[in-house]
């Protein structure tokens, strides 16, 4: 299982080879921590973003990895999304990131 800092370097160095993110996102990891993703500056603040992911860390990895399907993950509320039409506008760029993380 990864842990938040091996998530948070996954991610950074993602976005360090990639295209920043188009809009400050935050990952809620449900009590396991934070990850703050502006542009491509990636840190573990709890700090406001434009979309929030509330997601547990193992089910990040599964998501990134294709075991979990992400309307599954919405259906079953193990993942929420603070601003859905914001999240369906990011979708490919979300899936991408979560891929290169896992």
């Amino acid at each position: 299982m990864a842990t938040i800092d091996q998530l948070t370097i996954r991610i950074a160095d993602a976005l360090a080879s990639g295209a920043p993110l188009s809009h400050v996102v935050k990952i809620d990891l449900k009590g396991a921590g934070f990850i703050h993703i502006d542009g491509t500056k990636v840190t573990n603040q709890d700090a406001p973003a434009d979309l929030v992911v509330t997601i547990s860390l193992d089910d990040v990895v599964a998501l990134g990895r294709r075991r979990l399907d992400p309307m599954t993950a919405l259906i079953s509320r193990r993942m929420r999304m603070s601003d859905m039409g914001l999240a369906m506008s990011m979708q490919s760029q979300i899936q991408t990131l979560f891929a290169q993380a896992a």
